[in-house]
């Protein structure tokens, strides 16, 4: 067991799918050597988080062990640095007290996946997991006060002019998006169907804009998230409601790209029902970057025939690389003043509202919410 500092922090810990969070007080770690302990700040919900509460995500699949501390998406400022520990990970002097974000999972560094470089396939990422938060370090997730950062884990200081409301949502949705439409190889002039508009389809439709996309279609059923879409690059919004079927929103692609279909649709809906649709929706060489539908078990139908005959790709998009934060805060710091990124963030809860803030988030009433421990 390692040693601790004279400061204890709370936590809301996740004992099974059903169960309330609970607050609970552990002793916060002293850092290793490599290590950083955040006190964290802002910890917003994502909708892998929800996933996980509701049940829909076997967490003993991806071998988390239980009680847990859930949550990933967060930002804080250094409590303690390790030994060792004097730069952040673009080599820029870090101090106690500075303002950073960090990648909330790290890779082992020996399986095939991390010997060929390919770091985000890495069978082994986030080994913390694999210990209960009760074991020594505890802050293990984002939803708590303090959180330790293990050796070599990817960290960069906050510039001075981006918010920690701002930057939290760097560490999942904003990486995320840049990292998979990098992969999916968009290229200037191409149209790109977003479906989904919740935090990671509002970050997508202004990453998309600025890596030059020509038209931007927009897929959502609530009028709050079709009107944040606009206001973030959106040339064109579906709503569900009206188009109420599969096939009213294909053909309703179709008009808006002259027959044609888009270059590029983005899944981050999260249900494998809009899987097919998303398909039909492209044009001829047309590519499917898939990043939502996280939930083992959660199966659809799809016709192969469309994608082999239509020449289309499947791309799939789980994770980031350490460059990717980096491109995430440089995006950030480019464009503040271009996106209304303070209206991403709609609702804030304190720790010990936890419960009621997931169950509001579950209600899909909001873009993003965000505990504040």
């Amino acid at each position: 067991m390692g040693r601790y500092l004279d400061v204890k922090g709370r936590a809301a810990v996740f004992y099974e799918v059903g169960r309330p969070f609970e607050i609970k007080e552990y002793p916060v770690p002293a850092p290793e050597p490599g290590a950083i302990v955040v006190r964290i700040t802002v910890a917003n919900i994502c909708g892998s988080d929800l996933h996980q509460w509701r049940g829909e995500l076997e967490l003993a699949r991806y071998g988390t062990v239980l009680p847990t501390i859930l949550g990933h998406e967060m930002t804080g400022r250094v409590l303690a640095l390790g030994p060792g520990v004097t730069t952040d990970s673009a080599g820029v002097p870090l101090q106690e007290g500075d303002r950073i974000v960090y990648r909330h999972f790290y890779h082992c560094g020996r399986c095939r996946a991390c010997l060929r470089r390919n770091y985000v396939a890495c069978v082994a990422k986030s080994p913390h997991r694999k210990h209960s938060c009760d074991e020594w370090p505890h802050f293990n997730g984002a939803y708590a006060e303090y959180l330790y950062l293990h050796p070599n884990q990817v960290v960069f200081k906050t510039p001075d002019d981006l918010s920690d409301d701002l930057v939290a949502g760097a560490n999942c949705a904003l990486s995320q998006v840049i990292q998979g439409l990098q992969k999916v190889g968009l290229r200037f002039g191409e149209t790109v169907v977003i479906q989904g508009a919740g935090g990671l389809g509002i970050y997508a439709t202004a990453v998309a804009r600025e890596m030059g996309a020509d038209r931007i279609i927009v897929i959502d059923g609530l009028a709050h998230r079709l009107d944040l879409a606009r206001s973030f690059g959106a040339d064109d919004v579906i709503d569900i409601r009206e188009y109420d079927t599969p096939q009213a929103r294909v053909a309703r692609v179709r008009a808006l790209t002259d027959g044609w279909g888009a270059d590029v649709v983005v899944e981050v809906v999260g249900n494998p029902k809009v899987v097919r649709e998303g398909i039909q929706m492209l044009g001829p060489g047309g590519r499917y970057l898939a990043i939502g539908n996280i939930n083992v078990g959660w199966t659809t139908e799809i016709d192969p025939s469309e994608l082999i005959l239509g020449n289309k790709n499947w791309i799939s998009s789980a994770f980031w690389d350490g460059e990717n934060l980096k491109q995430a805060l440089d995006f950030l710091l480019r464009t503040r003043e271009r996106y209304p990124f303070d209206r991403v963030l709609s609702h804030k809860f304190p720790l010990d509202q936890i419960n009621e803030a997931f169950t509001l988030a579950s209600q899909n009433q909001v873009t993003r919410a965000a505990i504040l421990p």
